[in-house]
């Protein structure tokens, strides 16, 4: 018996199926906070929204485990530890963000945040100079981190 290989127009008509189905599960486009299908991560994004660090931390650690190459949930699990007062934690989440994704903007003022909390500006110039390369002074990111800069001694 000999099997052959589909046809081109079947395998377009299966890949077209599946980018359909994709499509109507992951919904018409961003929303201001997206649902995560790893619910360990969605359940660390709704601790951090109720100022609980420790359950976030705790929820985004195990989340971690399953998407370890996630930019986004190494930044949420930075800004956990810097919330919680664990700055070098928060830092060595921050450095893998942007580790991930160098241009991860939200990643780039948080670090810079947690700089200002050990008093070193300089380090958050740095990232305030990244923040100017990657999207300019306008951006908030860029605004939120030069006032955190201008506010600290």
């Amino acid at each position: 018996m000999t099997v052959r290989s589909p046809s081109p127009r079947l395998r377009a008509l299966v890949l077209c199926a599946m980018l359909l189905a994709v499509t109507s599960v992951r919904g018409n486009g961003p929303t201001d906070s997206p649902e995560n299908p790893n619910l360990d991560y969605q359940a660390g994004i709704d601790a951090i929204k109720a100022s609980d660090w420790d359950r976030a931390i705790h929820d985004l650690n195990v989340a971690a485990v399953a998407l370890p190459t996630d930019a986004d949930l190494q930044n949420w699990l930075g800004y956990a530890y810097r919330h919680k007062g664990k700055v070098d934690e928060a830092l060595d989440h921050y450095r893998m963000a942007l580790q991930l994704d160098p241009s991860h903007r939200g990643a780039h003022e948080y670090i810079g945040e947690a700089y200002l909390m050990i008093g070193n500006k300089a380090k958050a110039r740095e990232h305030l100079a990244a923040l100017d390369r990657i999207c300019g002074r306008k951006c908030s990111e860029y605004e939120d981190l030069q006032k955190a800069i201008n506010a600290a001694k």
